[in-house]
């Protein structure tokens, strides 16, 4: 049977969290306010109770037919859906992509040598969204971050062979590889230290890199900005 969606576990800050939910529950009011006009102007004294019911079903279909086409927000991931899909369109990432090498998108975390675009903790990442999409939305997304980044992280790979890790990031990555935290100091340590060009040179291949997170991050972003107008 094949997939037909994809879960997504995004780090957001407090803030956006907040956004998304106090504009789903707009959206949801908004619906329902709707349909409550729709019944008092259609559903009217005499009518029989098949009548009534019928009433009722045209209405739930308008209803769904209106989150299909984005009249209406929907469910939390209804919205993301739609934002998710804008902003592939927006960035031209909405293509086919080519299948990644096998178990290359599966790896939890962040794509290898790639810093926390923002920092947990106060003023960063401090909540979590769990979004599901199509599955092959999702699928799009996880392949246009893998091959949108592949170069730069190839790139980064040979920085790091020829100038380490650095003292910060190298605890990071021996956790990740099971290797002891005290050898890749160690390790971290005995390299020469980058130079100044070498670092911008990091700082500018970290930029290019695009995660899922980040386009979901950015999905959101789009989705709670982005209001709706009543529709009558």
């Amino acid at each position: 049977m094949a997939k037909v969606s994809m879960k997504f576990h995004v780090a957001v800050t407090e803030e956006a969290l907040k956004a998304l939910n106090a504009h789903r529950k707009a959206e949801r009011d908004r619906e329902e306010r709707w349909v409550a006009a729709r019944r008092q102007e259609l559903i009217v004294p005499g009518m029989s109770r098949r009548e009534v019911t019928a009433v009722r079903r045209d209405i739930r279909a308008r209803v769904a037919r209106m989150r299909r086409s984005g009249e209406f927000g929907g469910t939390r991931d209804d919205i993301v859906t739609r934002a998710v899909r804008q902003e592939l369109r927006t960035r031209g990432l909405d293509r086919k992509w080519p299948k990644p090498p096998e178990g290359a998108v599966d790896a939890p975390g962040r794509p290898w040598g790639t810093p926390p675009s923002t920092p947990m903790g106060e003023g960063g990442y401090t909540k979590r969204v769990s979004v599901s999409l199509p599955y092959d939305l999702g699928d799009t997304v996880r392949r246009a971050a893998y091959w949108t980044s592949k170069a730069a992280v190839e790139a980064l790979q040979e920085w790091a062979d020829r100038w380490g890790d650095g003292v910060d990031v190298a605890p990071r990555e021996a956790e990740r590889d099971h290797i002891p935290a005290e050898l890749a100091l160690k390790t971290a340590a005995g390299r020469p230290s980058a130079p100044q060009s070498a670092l911008e040179i990091r700082d500018h291949l970290r930029a290019q890199i695009l995660t899922t997170g980040d386009l979901l991050r950015a999905a959101i972003d789009r989705a709670t900005s982005n209001g709706q107008q009543e529709v009558t």
